[in-house]
């Protein structure tokens, strides 16, 4: 999977776009609403304490209920914070998880009894001097997807969101997510974080199974989405 995005990073430039128009589906990536000024209507009698009492606890549940219970469930992860002061990068793990060495991996970090969801760390030198020269979120998805595409094992591979963010610094950070269904392993979701600093391309990819009989569940993937967005350069000191 790394290998896919560091090969990407080695086409031509194109102009970045600093928003996208996509609209993914997953929750790392949420549909933005607009409200309109509401239209003038005739006055009408004023609610009954009862009747706004139940309209603000429709509000709640409808709309602040899911990102509060988003956040509880993140705080009671216990994430452990990783540093590789030598590369120059930061992001935080599952402490469970184990570190093993691969060829072509600045590091790996495996899951206990099942290597195949795995969080692996890929620095090389580049030209760039930000993701931006590169181009847009959009623009690196759709050659992530086609680099997946190509591969013989891949039976399909569909983008579910991208996004930008930034780290530290200002560092242009670009997340992404897409699901992969393969003959070595079956149906994947992947998530991964690119940026570039001091000359060199920093990646991180997040593989998981997400099989239809067994799916990622709420918990897990709101661990992983912890892990995505942690990912950014070390602090100097």
């Amino acid at each position: 999977m790394a290998l896919c995005i560091c090969n990407c990073f080695t086409l031509s430039n194109h102009n970045p776009l600093k928003f996208s128009n996509s609209i993914p589906r997953a929750s790392l990536f949420q549909r933005h609403t607009h409200l309109h000024p509401p239209r003038e209507t005739p006055s009408s009698p004023c609610l009954t304490k009862r009747d706004l009492g139940l309209s603000i606890v429709a509000i709640f549940l409808n709309g602040f209920l899911p990102n509060l219970q988003k956040a509880i469930l993140a705080q009671d992860l216990e994430l452990q914070r990783y540093t590789d002061s030598k590369e120059g990068f930061t992001l935080l793990l599952p402490p469970s998880w184990i570190k093993v060495e691969k060829a072509g991996a600045t590091a790996l970090f495996e899951e206990a009894n099942n290597g195949s969801n795995n969080i692996g760390v890929v620095v090389n030198p580049v030209r760039l001097t930000s993701l931006g020269e590169f181009g847009s979120p959009q623009f690196v998805a759709d050659k992530l997807i086609q680099a997946e595409r190509r591969k013989e094992s891949t039976k399909d591979a569909v983008v579910i969101g991208f996004a930008e963010r930034p780290g530290q610094g200002g560092l242009q950070v670009y997340e992404f997510e897409y699901e992969v269904d393969s003959t070595r392993g079956g149906m994947k979701r992947i998530f991964s974080a690119a940026f570039v600093a001091s000359k060199k391309l920093y990646l991180v990819n997040i593989t998981h199974s997400d099989k239809p009989e067994s799916p990622l569940n709420s918990n897990t993937r709101i661990m992983l989405e912890q892990v995505l967005h942690s990912f950014d350069a070390a602090p100097l000191t």
